[in-house]
């Protein structure tokens, strides 16, 4: 089943130890989560400060937005917004050899 494209939100200024069972706990009030990621260094591992949270709908993701965008967690005003996404054809003629 194809996701809509608004129902990926980007959740960034998180705490750096934030995990990925935190982020979907805030957010599971708002709807159904079915995945919540945060995006780690592939060196040392750890968080980098944002990762992604997706709704099943695009309406939860829209009441989700609303209510957590702006609002302090974990000690840090984080910032909500819906996820862009690229297709890798786009991707492909902006990225240099």
């Amino acid at each position: 089943m194809a996701k809509g494209l608004g129902s990926v939100l980007f959740v960034s200024r998180l705490s750096f130890y934030t995990t990925n069972q935190e982020l979907k706990r805030w957010f599971l009030p708002f709807g159904v989560v079915t995945e919540a990621r945060l995006v780690k260094d592939q060196r040392t591992q750890r968080p980098k400060g944002f990762g992604f949270v997706t709704f099943e709908s695009e309406v939860q993701a829209q009441k989700a937005l609303k209510a957590m965008n702006g609002r302090i967690v974990g000690g840090r005003l984080i910032f909500v917004e819906v996820a862009e996404t690229t297709r890798p054809e786009e991707h492909a003629k902006t990225a240099r050899p």
